[in-house]
């Protein structure tokens, strides 16, 4: 018996000493640096500051910009865009003689917004009336400003930068990867310059943002001109997923960019192998310069292995999605699905009152945010007024969407484009709705205490509402719905990671 207890002594020791040095090392950071949606990502490094923003498509406010300092943790500073202009694609965040401009595409054209200070107030959207998409911002050794735009075209941009001069040419052809490999499209789009040494860099995805795991990729190219000729890189494609095996798909739509203690990156997005639905998150890796002038992935890089972090010590942000609508607006993370009428809802004594809108969620244009994990919770308070319906939604877009709510007598499930009641009880001033989401399979509850919880009889599954299902570009958000005539109140919105 004794040399039994000593065996699990040891035993004891051995596992809990490996786990000591099984510690995660804080002097590198694990890729996603952004989790969830937030594809497309272009950067402006400022002094020792960091700005970032995303396409933001059919959400509004769009355009959300953070600020770091280290580049792994993040805090929200402002929403370059309210003024609903379409979905707003891949953006270019630029300074330039002292004032901040996002150039995007939206509505089959492309717009400027700008502001003398990063936290705004920010300009209405400004037309350029010019097609194509992705507007990549360079300013040339006579300060003469340019927009490069995808399939390799370019205009000249007035010395304001809030208008095109002369006409859309075309300088650059791409870069002819194998037709063996298995792509969505040839799609060159994304393109991003600067200036280093006598050379202008052109950053460029190529391959489709989506389709297969192994589409995009990020491309480079250089010239003495900023409009030609190009000269493809020897090292490209610089990143791309070569396996669907791997962690991260469909690479691609990468910014390099130098740090403030010199150093190189590039900052790109991709979707999660098994969580396609969160849509593309962003994605950082260190890159190196060659003797003759190129930029590559140093070797030993990978994308989802522990990376030396940018900056030694740096102190974590928590960002907390749960509301208890205190404040007199709506907290960073909300933003609504196409119908951002301010009109549409109200914060008042601790709650979000919010204007029913048609009879199904996808009619309802929800207030929503991006979960922050595979599995977590979600749960609110609801009170609703005759002839209204609300609750919590996690919605793709107006076809795909699951949502579970109430009325003051009756819970409700909807799967995509139905709704109907899935059980009814006496009635109620408040109820509670929860759902919990454990990688893609979604339970749905419901309180009349706000202690004891109901399972209803209705599940989900909804790893599949991704962009290879229902096109858009978008991911999988949580959020508020109201239908109906009336109002519906909601409070103590509380959202909880599980492990």
């Amino acid at each position: 018996m004794k040399s039994v207890k000593l065996l699990l002594l040891l035993c004891f020791v051995f596992i809990k000493t490996n786990a000591q040095f099984q510690k995660v090392d804080t002097n590198k950071f694990q890729n996603p640096i952004f989790i969830g949606d937030n594809p497309d990502p272009s950067i402006l490094v400022e002094e020792d500051d960091y700005y970032i923003t995303f396409s933001s498509f059919d959400y509004y406010p769009g355009l959300p910009i953070w600020h770091s300092k280290d580049l792994i943790n993040w805090n929200p500073v402002s929403h370059a865009i309210t003024k609903n202009v379409g979905s707003v694609w891949a953006p270019d965040l630029i300074k330039y003689n002292d004032k901040y401009y996002v150039y995007f595409p939206a509505n089959k054209t492309n717009w400027v917004v700008w502001a003398n200070s990063i936290e705004g107030p920010w300009s209405e959207p400004i037309d350029l009336k010019v097609r194509h998409i992705d507007p990549g911002h360079i300013v040339d050794d006579e300060g003469k400003r340019y927009i490069h735009l995808s399939q390799g075209h370019y205009v000249q941009l007035a010395d304001d930068g809030l208008s095109i001069v002369g006409e859309v040419k075309k300088s650059y052809e791409g870069w002819k990867f194998p037709k063996e490999w298995s792509v969505e499209t040839f799609g060159l789009e994304g393109p991003k310059l600067m200036k280093r040494g006598d050379y202008y860099y052109m950053t460029v995805a190529q391959g489709g943002t989506a389709g297969p795991a192994t589409s995009h990729m990020v491309v480079s190219a250089r010239s003495k001109t900023p409009f030609g000729p190009w000269e493809n890189s020897p090292y490209n494609p610089i990143v791309r997923t070569e396996n669907k095996s791997e962690k991260w798909w469909s690479k691609g739509h990468g910014t390099p960019f130098k740090d403030t203690n010199n150093k190189w990156w590039l900052v790109f997005h991709g979707y999660e192998n098994g969580f396609y639905q969160m849509g593309r998150q962003v994605l950082l890796q260190p890159i190196e310069w060659t003797k003759d002038g190129w930029f590559k992935t140093p070797e030993g890089i990978r994308t989802e292995m522990p990376i030396l972090r940018p900056k030694a010590k740096s102190k974590a942000i928590k960002y907390d999605l749960s509301d208890n609508f205190s404040s007199n607006k709506l907290k960073f993370q909300w933003q609504f699905y196409k119908n951002n009428n301010p009109e549409r809802y109200s914060l008042v004594d601790n709650k979000l009152v919010l204007k029913g809108m048609g009879e199904t969620t996808g009619e309802a244009f929800p207030l929503l945010c991006m979960p922050l994990h595979h599995s977590y919770s979600a749960q609110v308070d609801v009170e609703t007024e005759e002839g209204t319906i609300g609750g919590l939604t996690l919605f793709y877009n107006e076809k795909g969407f699951v949502s579970s709510g109430a009325d003051q007598s009756k819970i409700y499930y909807s799967n995509k484009g139905w709704q109907r009641p899935v059980d009814s009880f006496k009635k109620a001033d408040k109820i509670s709705i929860k759902l919990i989401n454990k990688e893609g399979t979604v339970d749905f509850y419901y309180s009349l205490n706000g202690k004891d919880w109901i399972k209803t009889d209705h599940s989900a599954l909804v790893s599949s509402f991704n962009h290879n299902a229902f096109g858009g570009f978008l991911s999988l958000k949580l959020g508020l719905y109201a239908t109906g005539n009336g109002r519906v109140k909601f409070s103590n919105f509380k959202y909880k990671k599980l492990e």
